[in-house]
């Protein structure tokens, strides 16, 4: 196992919306007036319910002050909170916690022009890294996926994004009814160009229970083949390297340096923690690696942190089978793979315990996968676009 010391990652969930856009299954919730105040103090009880818990179940009775190397408002919309209250969130987990000297502080923000008057009191609330949900700079693409901003007010938020923070992001969605690879690509120079440090990309997809199910299932509307949608992708990988972004993970292309380190976190199955209705974490503890969940009701979540000063609804002591499954399922979507000595430290296995070995010959000959002059297990460019199809073959 990893020492207890090794740094951990903090997300924040702020659970509310402005409205629900049609192709959005995360947890949030739309609600006409939200009590900021109560689910602020709610957030910071959460947050040190675990700094307690960290201190009775340390491992290996090393309950000294954790070191913390990222936090994440992530949503829902994180940029509708009160400043203030992201200002108290970072001070008391900076407090608690000891800041690694490059501390990643990301807040996600949509680009309405509310938003966008907030990012200057968000930068000097602390966040050093915004992350804009752009989605598209096409109209009909927007107004199709449901967003509440227009192309003028994205490029307006990126552009004050640029000078507020010394690290940006920002997503679009591909794959969307009749995109052409042209224009596709025009769109991608166009952001890149106003903002070329990192790029989240998400193939749109149909998700259970969400608006666009219903409408995809009466034939509303069809989705791109899989070979066309493929297409779009790999125009993605080559418009981006020509702002030298290049595919550090399946979705994300990133200036080298400018990774998120707090996906990164998840990927490299390192510890976090996660206080907010809904929110997961995993944590190395005297126990073992536990994972834990929280109530994702945003009403149901506040009464029970305020009761009882949490709301963890489910606690899982995760065994070395499970844990090698989730860290391979998250490191394999890393252009530099997983490392066997982490999978073994962090698992208690060996990498070759964890897979079939049949499988993994044949996707060792096919070039899905390949051992790179490190020694890492790494999926090639090929065996990126099929992690999906391959992993539940692949792993034990």
């Amino acid at each position: 196992m990893f020492p207890a010391a090794e740094p951990f990652a903090l997300y924040v969930h702020w659970p509310f919306c402005a409205s629900k856009c049609p192709y959005c299954d995360f947890n949030s919730h739309v609600r006409e007036r939200v009590d900021a105040a109560r689910f602020g103090a709610a957030l910071l009880r959460e947050l040190r319910f675990e700094v307690e818990r960290l201190a009775r179940e340390a491992p290996g009775g090393n309950a000294g002050r954790r070191r913390l190397r990222s936090i994440f408002f992530g949503g829902g919309t994180p940029s509708l909170m009160p400043p203030e209250l992201v200002w108290d969130i970072i001070a008391e987990a900076t407090r608690l916690f000891e800041p690694t000297p490059d501390i990643e502080i990301t807040l996600e923000a949509n680009p309405t022009s509310v938003e966008i008057g907030r990012l200057r009191a968000f930068r000097a609330a602390g966040v050093n890294r915004a992350s804009l949900g752009v989605q598209s700079l096409d109209e009909a693409a927007l107004r199709f996926l449901g967003r509440r901003h227009d192309v003028a007010q994205a490029v307006a938020a990126l552009e004050a994004a640029r000078e507020l923070f010394p690290r940006l992001s920002f997503d679009l969605i591909y794959a969307r009814p009749g995109q052409a690879e042209d224009a596709w690509r025009a769109e991608l120079r166009q952001a890149l160009s106003l903002a070329a440090d990192h790029l989240s990309l998400y193939q749109l997809t149909i998700e259970p229970g969400t608006r666009f199910a219903t409408e995809h299932a009466r034939g509303a509307f069809a989705l791109p083949e899989d070979d066309h949608a493929a297409a779009l992708y790999a125009a993605t990988a080559e418009e981006a390297e020509r702002f030298g972004l290049l595919p550090y993970e399946v979705s994300n292309y990133a200036v080298p340096g400018a990774e998120s380190r707090h996906n990164l976190a998840y990927w490299r199955y390192a510890d976090y923690v996660g206080v907010g209705a809904g929110a997961h974490q995993r944590l190395l503890l005297r126990q073992g690696l536990v994972a834990f969940r929280r109530h994702r009701g945003p009403e149901e979540w506040l009464a029970r942190v305020e009761a009882e000063g949490h709301a963890v609804t489910a606690t899982e002591i995760l065994s070395p089978a499970d844990r090698a499954r989730e860290a391979l399922l998250m490191g394999l979507r890393l252009a530099e793979g997983v490392d066997p000595a982490r999978i073994r430290q962090r698992t208690g296995l060996a990498l070759e315990d964890a897979l079939e070995p049949d499988m993994l010959a044949a996707c060792l000959e096919e070039e899905y996968l390949r051992w790179t002059p490190e020694g890492r297990l790494a999926a090639t460019e090929e065996g990126r676009l099929r992690l999906d199809l391959m992993l539940p073959r692949l792993l034990r």
